[in-house]
């Protein structure tokens, strides 16, 4: 090793410039730098300096803020390097560094790509069918994603284009209230298709689609139960009025039967 490379690493130790070191190869290497200078890397005479309370301290001479930096235990960090002059405060680096990080990493996962999803229909698609690829658009649409809605004409179909227009009308109709169409359908060959984008609030009109139809449950009355007639009165049996028995009459006396001549014996 020279000379040369020797005191330059003595220099580096010293001033405690981080060692960058890259991968070779196709792999992507993360920055190892920070964007911020901290401590001995700020190379500015004066500094405004922030104490770590967040108070203004004014300006002073960077052994100054580099003595303060030290009797709190903490990093002099250079925040705003091309104010005049630079803009340093008392914090702790590792953990603003950390959170910094953080809020990168949660912008990355909000951070959403718009893509195109393809739905397939027929110029005779049936009712089962286009309520269930009409549901699979719905699911892209809250993703925030865009749909095209293609028709596919077969042989004979290409006579009777007219019907593709209707599917994309309907769909158009039933979905404006999510979705906008980009431009009218576009027919090329035996294709015709629309792109559709979803609404900045579909979030929100989506939640107002589901409190509507909660209501509308909620105020459906149960079924009436079933009112059974009311049974006849019976009639009350009418009162027996027994009637007195009367005397009988004395039973008259039965007359005796004349009675026949005897015949004369024969002579």
């Amino acid at each position: 090793m020279s000379v040369d490379l020797v005191v330059k690493y003595k220099q580096a130790m010293e001033l405690e410039v981080p060692i960058i070191r890259f991968r070779r190869g196709k792999a992507k290497t993360k920055e190892v730098v920070p964007k911020e200078r901290i401590n001995q890397q700020v190379t500015a005479n004066e500094v405004r300096l922030i104490s770590e309370d967040g108070k203004m301290l004014g300006v002073v001479k960077i052994k100054e803020a580099l003595r303060k930096a030290e009797e709190a235990d903490l990093d002099l960090v250079e925040i705003s390097p091309t104010a005049e002059p630079p803009v340093c405060r008392i914090m702790d680096f590792s953990k603003y560094y950390y959170q910094k990080e953080k809020k990168v990493k949660e912008a990355r996962k909000k951070k959403h790509e718009v893509e195109i999803k393809e739905i397939k229909f027929g110029p005779n698609t049936e009712e089962h069918d286009y309520n269930f690829k009409k549901n699979n658009a719905i699911k892209f649409l809250k993703q925030h994603n865009k749909v095209k809605f293609t028709v596919r004409f077969r042989g004979r179909q290409m006579a009777h284009k007219e019907l593709g227009y209707d599917v994309l009308e309907r769909l158009k109709m039933e979905l404006q209230h999510m979705a906008d169409p980009d431009a009218d359908p576009v027919s090329e060959r035996n294709l015709l298709s629309m792109i559709m984008t979803p609404k900045k609030d579909i979030e929100k009109i989506m939640e107002k689609i589901v409190k509507e139809k909660e209501a509308d449950s909620a105020v459906i009355p149960a079924p009436a139960e079933e009112v059974k007639p009311a049974p006849e009165p019976v009639p009350e049996p009418e009162p027996v009025i027994e009637k007195e028995d009367k005397p009988k009459a004395a039973a008259k006396p039965k007359a005796k039967p004349a009675a026949k001549p005897k015949a004369s014996a024969k002579k």
